[in-house]
């Protein structure tokens, strides 16, 4: 076994670079089918000596830089962006194409084009968020800035399934699910708090279409400045997030012959010379709280797992670092509020992201409503170097299940 790696137990693992099998067009318009949730490359994985001392790159960033100085971070659409954007939409909608067959060659943007290549860049190798405002989804309606948003997304990615259904446009709405019943809501889906929490996904775009009475403010934080504090505070814990001993569960949305749960870290070393730390996309951990590659609410509900025999129950150990880790991400974040027709982006493998409890206004006024991306940067255009066999397939990650058509539609349902 190579130095520096961890040693696991016999579980293996697809080689990386096998070539998927050619997809239907006729389910998957675009020719290209999310990979959906895969187990970590465990031989690949590094133990916690191999991981830096400290970090000090251009993703390390702190609040205090950008809390009093939003010209770092947001940008208003221009008239002529929005124009070329308008036109863009249009001409899309009238060649009747389906909205999850929409790319780059139908959706053409001559010149904003090259200003969404550099925050791409931004976004993946640089701070990992930006906040565009003045998005006029009210003039536009529901289906024109759907149209534009997801044109504008494919400058920056590919879409993946964000869910078991296939749909590609997620909207982040209270359905008036209950946000206790762990096992099988996903919280996106009610007004409850979302705790710091990476998604299945390199990118991810939310986009307001209607803000709420009270609450639903965004939080982000750095995961490198996280992981700095945590090297210099509380080594013990960041040990613990760095071992694939967390488990994520996948709420029942697995294809034929997958197992209902996942095997991870939280924290993961690039697999190659002079590798990056990063939180990969999916659960979240806290008893009450979350981070990277995982939601604290895919934590809660692998209890019956654990109580079925079927994987250990979280030790003393992982409730401490869990826990430290959420105050931590909370302790140093950076807190924003959206407002109707602003877009935000984050990257997901090195920002962490938090929502707070909301209420909605009172019927008739519309509900909080966001419209979400899940966007996909294979290695090959310059993605992350990720621990998991589809890092260089076009729609790494999402949740794929079996051969569940995309959707877009333009509400949540």
């Amino acid at each position: 076994m190579a130095p520096g790696l961890t040693s696991l137990d016999s579980e293996t693992t697809t080689n990386s670079w096998v070539t998927k099998p050619q997809v239907s067009r006729a389910i998957f318009p675009d020719g290209i089918k999310t990979s959906g949730q895969h187990p970590p490359i465990y031989h690949e994985l590094r133990d916690f000596q191999s991981f830096p001392h400290s970090i000090n790159e251009p993703t390390l960033w702190n609040a205090e830089d950008y809390r009093d100085h939003p010209e770092r971070w947001v940008h208003r659409f221009s008239q002529e962006e929005l124009a070329e954007l308008s036109t863009a939409a249009d001409s899309f909608r009238a060649a009747g194409t389906p909205l999850t067959g929409i790319t780059q060659d139908n959706f053409p943007l001559p010149h904003f084009s090259s200003f969404l290549r550099s925050i791409r860049k931004e976004l993946l190798n640089g701070k990992g968020f930006i906040l565009f405002k003045g998005f006029p989804v009210e003039q536009w309606g529901n289906q024109k800035s759907a149209i534009a948003y997801m044109g504008l997304g494919t400058y920056l990615g590919y879409f993946v399934s964000q869910n078991g259904r296939g749909h590609v446009l997620g909207h982040v709405k209270d359905l008036g699910e209950d946000a206790r019943q762990t096992d099988k809501v996903r919280i996106y889906r009610t007004n409850a708090r979302q705790y710091f929490h990476a998604d299945l996904c390199d990118i991810v775009g939310l986009l307001c279409i209607a803000r709420a009475l009270q609450g639903g403010e965004s939080d982000i934080v750095s995961v490198h400045n996280v992981y700095n504090t945590l090297r210099a505070e509380r080594p013990d814990v960041l040990k613990t997030l760095t071992e694939p001993i967390w488990y994520v569960d996948r709420k029942g949305e697995v294809s034929r012959g997958e197992d209902p749960y996942i095997r991870e870290s939280v924290f993961y070393l690039e697999p190659k010379e002079n590798g990056r730390v990063y939180c990969n996309t999916s659960f979240g951990l806290k008893l009450n709280s979350a981070t990277t590659r995982w939601d604290p609410y895919f934590i809660h509900s692998l209890t019956r797992f654990s109580s079925a025999g079927l994987i250990p129950p979280l030790s003393p150990a992982q409730i401490e670092a869990a826990n430290v880790l959420e105050a931590t991400c909370k302790r140093l974040s950076l807190h924003m509020i959206l407002e109707v027709g602003d877009i935000q982006f984050v990257s997901n493998s090195h920002v962490l992201h938090a929502r707070t409890e909301y209420k909605d206004h009172a019927p008739p006024a519309p509900r909080r409503h966001l419209m979400r991306l899940w966007l996909a940067t294979p290695v090959s255009e310059g993605g992350w170097f990720l621990s998991f066999k589809d890092r260089d397939e076009k729609k790494r990650g999402g949740i794929q299940v079996d051969d569940t058509a995309p959707r877009a539609e333009l509400d949540a349902d």
